[in-house]
């Protein structure tokens, strides 16, 4: 059995983000990206600031139901990128023999077979004010790879903090006019314990957003979302 780096694994909570927010779910954290955003909201899985704990996947499944109980039919796989790792294949196809629904989100750059068992595929790639650079050459792999899959879904989500990624999430959904988007405000104070001043300040940041889209007429089919559970929890871990 191959062994996944583990950061966590917790829940039940709710998704906050993408198409599937408001998800009852649990969560799997991997450890390692091929990304360093600049504004990045899980830096941990890779800043070696926390240590991650290599499970197998009788193990996982084990820490999921010992934590979830039997309060959950729906689970998260996330990170860090968590295409990183071959052996949550097995983990995908035992959930599923469980009758258990994967969701899982990736930046759209490095494939893995399973991708194509997971039931919600959120494609995310980094918009300018990551500092990181698209390579449309494999975005484009990956939305080929993704397509016609029978009772499953795929969708790409920006996070968006200024114009300028606002303007990529125009090219992408141009692009990929065919695949669902979901644009979604960005956190920019991720050091904050101010929980008060963060809802207010990113339902502000969210009402800017909501009139741009409005206002323009080449997003006519997305949808903007708010960062569900930071809004809920502010930078608290493990929600």
């Amino acid at each position: 059995m191959k062994k996944v780096p583990v950061l966590e694994i917790f829940g039940p909570t709710i998704q906050g983000e993408g198409m599937v927010i408001g998800q009852k779910t649990m969560f799997i954290r991997t450890g390692g990206c091929d990304y360093r955003c600049s504004w990045c909201d899980s830096a941990f899985t890779w800043d070696g600031s926390q240590q991650a704990e290599l499970l197998n996947v009788d193990e996982i499944i084990e820490k999921l139901e010992t934590i979830g109980g039997a309060a959950f039919n729906h689970v998260t796989i996330s990170g860090g990128n968590p295409a990183l790792h071959s052996g949550l294949g097995e983990v995908v196809k035992m959930l599923q023999e469980k009758g258990i629904k994967t969701a899982v989100e990736t930046q759209g750059t490095i494939w893995q077979h399973w991708m194509k068992d997971i039931d919600e595929v959120t494609i995310s790639p980094k918009p300018p004010s990551s500092g990181m650079d698209t390579n449309w050459e494999q975005l484009d792999e990956y939305i080929r790879q993704l397509n016609d899959r029978e009772d499953k879904e795929v969708s790409l989500k920006i996070v968006i903090f200024d114009d300028k990624d606002l303007e990529y999430a125009v090219d992408v959904h141009q692009r990929y006019p065919h695949i669902a988007m979901f644009l979604q405000t960005g956190n920019e104070h991720l050091e904050t314990a101010d929980n008060s001043w963060l809802l207010s300040h990113l339902l502000n940041r969210y009402e800017e957003l909501v009139e741009k889209v409005i206002a323009s007429e080449r997003l006519n089919e997305v949808k903007v979302l708010p960062q569900l559970h930071t809004l809920l929890w502010g930078n608290k871990q493990g929600v």
